[in-house]
């Protein structure tokens, strides 16, 4: 059945015209950023703006400030694919303007992919309004997002319910001392970040006076609780969980960073996402979909990511990062309630398709289960105008 729809999103800085390369920091987000394979100056970017208003990034911000937010192909992409589906698009971007919108314009379903600006529960701003104007939406409720990116709460629901998680401290300042029982070595990370923001490869650190560095780094840059978790040897994996009735785990994706030696990278860091593919950098980590794991692990892995879905009430889709131990214990790390589908560069779509889901299909299933779970009734409804639709931006990646 057909709907009307507005997809929202927040867009990614675009590379400006004419940029030229420069060197990338081997450490931290402040180096350059490629696009189209030239690396782009932060000073230089800008942001796209929903109507034609300018959005500056200003010097010396981190350069994975905007690593969640999604590119114009992937917004054009999920829009191609909803519209060679019958159904009316509009692109709304998440800006304050965004309820007017919605107050004068009638639409039947929200296709949110928006991970919100600012504030400690960002990726619920959007729901908490649609849910204010009772129009239903693709993904997660409010409460589940707010709990999701807060990575500390989520892991003391996952000890409640009986789920492997690394064991951890919440730094709520940079002067607190390391508790005691940590096992090094451990990662430090920010808590409410996502897309491996704030994650490098000198956040795995041995000792409590590399830890009081780190976390002193992190609060500087990112003014937010810091998580210091144990860091798990093993294998890095990823499960998409699909639908409600019942959810289903798609297949293991197992991220294998030998190829990245070169880089001095050894797992997904917010570089290794940011950078992926660039052989210069030796950032080029090989996907295996299905993972590479004895049936009877990858079906225990499946388990835990579904169980850490559920505990945290997601729903319609999510992504599940766990780290599979040399004790052969699956910990999972985070869910991901709002995960990237961008259809070349995202996790999420080649799981999909490993579970034979191609990209339209996967999009469109995202539509079905709004209508089956929520009263949606397709009606009519004005040809929708490119008012809020952003400018043409190549170069700029979507979020993982």
């Amino acid at each position: 059945m057909p709907y009307a729809i507005a997809l929202t999103y927040n867009l990614k800085p675009a590379p400006s015209p004419g940029s030229r390369p420069e060197a990338v920091s081997d450490d931290g987000p402040f180096g350059p950023k490629p696009g189209d394979g030239a690396a782009v100056p932060m000073a230089e970017r800008r942001l796209v703006p929903p109507m034609g208003i300018a959005v500056p990034v200003l010097d010396g911000s981190p350069d994975d400030a905007y690593s969640e937010f999604d590119s114009t192909q992937t917004v054009q992409a999920i829009a191609g694919v909803l519209r060679a589906q019958g159904h009316q698009v509009w692109l709304v971007e998440a800006t304050p303007d965004m309820l007017t919108w919605f107050r004068a314009h009638r639409v039947d379903l929200v296709f949110n992919i928006a991970e919100g600006v600012s504030g400690e529960a960002r990726e619920s701003r959007v729901p908490a309004i649609l849910d204010f104007l009772g129009i239903p939406y693709t993904g997660s409720g409010v409460l589940s997002l707010a709990l999701a990116l807060d990575k500390a709460k989520a892991k003391h629901l996952f000890r409640i319910a009986g789920i492997p998680t690394p064991a951890f401290q919440l730094f709520t300042r940079p002067d607190m001392p390391v508790d005691p029982h940590l096992r090094f070595p451990v990662i430090v990370k920010p808590n409410r970040e996502g897309s491996a923001k704030g994650i490098w490869a000198s956040s795995v650190v041995a000792d409590p006076v590399g830890v009081s560095a780190q976390v002193r780094r992190v609060f500087e840059r990112y003014d937010q609780p810091v998580l210091v978790e144990e860091f798990i040897e093993g294998t890095e994996l990823s499960v998409g969980i699909l639908g409600n009735a019942p959810p289903r785990p798609l297949p293991v994706l197992e991220i294998d960073f030998s190829s990245c030696v070169g880089s001095g990278e050894r797992f997904y860091s917010w570089r290794v996402k940011e950078y992926q593919g660039a052989a210069g950098l030796h950032l080029t980590p090989t996907f295996w979909c299905p993972a590479r794991l004895p049936e009877a692990v990858a079906a225990t892995v499946q388990a835990m990511a579904l169980k850490a879905h559920q505990v945290l009430e997601c729903r319609d889709f999510s992504r599940v990062d766990v780290r599979l131990g040399a004790d052969g214990i699956p910990y999972v790390l985070e869910v991901n309630p709002l995960p990237g589908l961008d259809p070349a560069e995202s996790n999420f779509p080649q799981m999909a398709r490993a579970a034979g889901l191609e990209y339209p299909a996967l999009i469109e299933s995202l539509v079905e289960v709004v209508a089956a779970r929520t009263p949606v009734s397709s009606s009519p409804a004005h040809q929708p105008d490119d008012q809020f639709a952003p400018a043409v931006a190549m170069g700029a990646r979507g979020g993982g």
